[in-house]
């Protein structure tokens, strides 16, 4: 009888974390074919999310590789650290195969030992590409160059997967499985869900949700951004604008500065993963720097404005779910106003379908792991 496959899956942020969950439920379901071993990794700004993430799901790491002591944002520092202490876990774990996922420090880390040590490594959610190394940064290599090193790619998109072939990648290790993230959101939402905070606004009013806290969005970026929300809502008497201020200091102080006190503005704390997806579910809008609610808002049949120049998820660009509008205060308010006020425009963003799969990347996963491993 074959042993169990001994995974090793690592991740260092919520977002990583969430993606990754759903296949470490499906491993938990049959012990008899999977053995796992958990790594976190979480870097200072991502901790208490991470945690909060991880405990709410009843996570349990086998190691955490904390690199909190590192300077913050001295990127160089935090992977020299994390290769020595990746590199002690894997001798000691010995795994048959490393998943990661994503671009963060983690993932390429994560790939470079397990080049040093010929140990296997699939990518979930390979393939993602801007083209231009700085945007976004470090993500966009970090991603290039963990496909670089993997045996195994897993891409949530026909698109994702043309990149990596383009990059002359092996056809035969190449399969498109759609994004868990789209698995975490029908494990998410519930028709039920109550949130106190809704049942404050007046019914009839429309609901914004506003999430910006990637490290380049910080300063002239956000305070653009702030104000021009600050602006909507004002001259939109029917508008709520809900957004989840991140732990960080000096997003804390621009969103107070900007935005507190504002009628119909709601400065909250960070959302669960769950919560955020039924508030979320409820909204008009979503407006984001985020990589991750790219893919969850077709799920949800809700638009994305997104607050940059470039996106790695052209996908839902080109079906219009998504709309990339920077940080420009004009091209942010045209593009709200219609969305407000354009209902033919609305519904044909609403009714568009999902790119980025069904809900069952985790099993075609596991199947393709199974495979692979059964013919090492």
């Amino acid at each position: 009888m074959q042993a169990p496959y001994k995974i090793m899956l690592l991740f260092g942020t919520r977002a990583e974390a969430l993606k990754l969950i759903p296949i470490i439920k499906l491993m938990r379901v049959d012990p008899a074919k999977w053995q796992l071993s958990i790594v976190t990794t979480a870097q200072q700004q991502h901790r208490s999310q991470l945690w909060q993430a991880i405990e709410r799901l009843h996570i349990q790491p086998d190691f955490n590789l904390d690199v909190a002591d590192a300077p913050e944002y001295d990127l160089v520092e935090q992977l020299s650290r994390l290769l020595h202490n990746l590199n002690n876990v894997m001798k000691a774990s010995q795994p048959d195969m490393l998943l990661v996922v994503g671009d963060a420090t983690t993932s390429l880390a994560a790939s470079l030992v397990s080049f040093y040590r010929h140990l296997p490594l699939g990518h979930v959610e390979a393939g993602l590409r801007t083209y231009d190394k700085f945007l976004p940064f470090p993500d966009e290599m970090h991603r290039r160059l963990t496909d670089d090193l993997a045996d195994l790619y897993f891409a949530p998109t026909t698109k994702a997967r043309n990149n990596l072939l383009a990059e002359h990648h092996p056809a035969q290790q190449i399969y498109v499985t759609g994004n868990t993230s789209i698995d975490a959101v029908r494990a998410c939402l519930s028709n039920d869900f109550h949130s106190s905070l809704l049942d404050q606004l007046p019914a009839d009013h429309r609901v914004i949700i506003l999430t910006m806290q990637r490290p380049e969005s910080i300063g002239a970026p956000m305070r653009r951004v702030f104000r021009t929300m600050r602006d909507i809502v004002q001259t939109n008497p029917d508008v709520e604008l809900i957004y989840p201020v991140a732990n960080n200091p000096e997003i804390m102080n621009l969103a107070n500065s900007l935005l507190g006190d504002q009628e119909r503005i709601h400065l909250v704390q960070p959302l669960p993963h769950r919560d955020f997806l039924n508030l979320a579910a409820r909204s008009t809008l979503i407006i984001t720097d985020s990589g991750t609610i790219q893919e969850e808002a077709p799920a949800l049949h809700k638009p994305v404005l997104l607050l940059r120049e470039k996106t790695e998820r052209p996908e839902a660009v080109d079906l219009g779910i998504v709309r990339i509008v920077g940080t420009a205060p004009t091209t942010i308010q045209q593009a709200v106003f219609e969305l407000l006020h354009n209902h033919r425009a609305y519904r044909k963003i609403a009714n568009a379908p999902n790119p980025f799969g069904d809900g069952h990347a985790s099993e075609q996963i596991l199947k393709i792991i199974d495979q692979y491993l059964s013919q090492k």
